[in-house]
């Protein structure tokens, strides 16, 4: 009877997968024309907490937020919201100082960040949103989530880490520690025109098999979004203030989370550590890692990082 059961959810989860598989394929070409939103997502702007914020709008139901990390924007998402539109508004923003939004010189600690978004939500006139966030998102949606605790449904955090939680310096990321102090004036005149080469380092070492990780159109289109003026200043703003953004989680941390939480991690990524950080945060925590993928969940394994994000996201209250 095990064995039986244990075969059906196999076959199930098989099933699953080939039918993620066969409702991505009308998106990958849209992956690859810049610019481009599903049917039914309409681009907008909003002006909130001194900062105008790009973002994408469709769906209908119970809102959630799609929140991008570094060396990406809100196209990130692109695969993932038609699927979720069936039961959700859908929100898409492009962060502060990131793709079409306004990159103004500072406010990118990850508390302010997270303002950033509740203002937006709230002038969108939502009182309870799920927050999605990977990388600097993931950062970015705790940071909501531990201000605005009433107003978060759900959260989901995406590979990467959470400054000042446990031992966070211990994180496989510290590998680049050079990068977290890669700022100024040499760092900029150092990659202006160079920004691909810049972001290959990323795209490549943080991914489980450089081969399979962001695709070329997506590397074309996220260097160039990175090129605006202000741009990469803003994505090194990220990390200068990760001193900061880790006494401010220290002190958030106090008060764990009791809201659902759930994080994904790459196999060849962050692994069980952001499982453990998040479990010193928050009370109502699942974990989940994604085999063999690395850094980029998203593009390295939508068939498996998709359907887990979409039972979350519809499991309800």
């Amino acid at each position: 009877m095990n064995l039986l059961r244990i075969s059906f959810r196999r076959n199930r989860w098989d099933v699953r997968t080939a039918l993620v598989a066969l409702l991505l394929l009308p998106y990958s070409t849209l992956l690859a024309t810049a610019g481009n939103v599903p049917d039914g997502f309409t681009e907008r702007f909003a002006e909130v907490n001194g900062v105008r914020l790009h973002y994408v709008i469709g769906g209908k139901g119970s809102p959630v937020v799609l929140l991008h990390g570094y060396a990406q924007t809100s196209h990130m998402w692109l695969p993932i919201m038609p699927l979720l539109a069936a039961n959700h508004t859908v929100i898409v923003p492009d962060l502060r100082g990131a793709g079409d939004s306004s990159k103004p010189e500072s406010g990118y600690d990850k508390k302010n960040m997270a303002v950033d978004i509740h203002e937006l939500t709230v002038k969108l006139g939502f009182n309870r949103v799920s927050i999605v966030g990977h990388d600097i998102g993931l950062m970015v949606a705790y940071a909501y989530a531990a201000q605005f605790p009433q107003t978060a449904e759900r959260l989901m955090l995406m590979d990467a880490f959470l400054p000042g939680i446990g031992n966070w310096k211990d994180v496989w990321l510290m590998r680049d520690l050079w990068h977290f102090h890669f700022y100024g004036e040499v760092p900029l005149a150092l990659v202006k025109g160079r920004e691909r080469t810049y972001f290959e380092h990323f795209w490549n070492d943080f991914a489980a098999d450089p081969k399979h990780s962001i695709s070329e159109a997506d590397r074309r289109f996220y260097a160039k979004a990175y090129a605006q003026p202000g741009g990469m200043h803003a994505g090194f703003e990220y990390f200068r203030n990760f001193e900061r953004d880790a006494k401010d989680f220290a002190e958030l941390g106090a008060t764990p989370l009791s809201m659902p939480v759930l994080v994904l991690t790459g196999e060849k990524a962050s692994g069980e550590f952001l499982i453990a950080q998040t479990k010193l945060v928050a009370s109502n925590v699942q974990g989940k890692i994604i085999p063999g993928s690395g850094h980029w969940l998203m593009d390295e394994a939508p068939q498996l990082t998709i359907p887990a994000l979409a039972d979350f996201l519809n499991a309800g209250p």
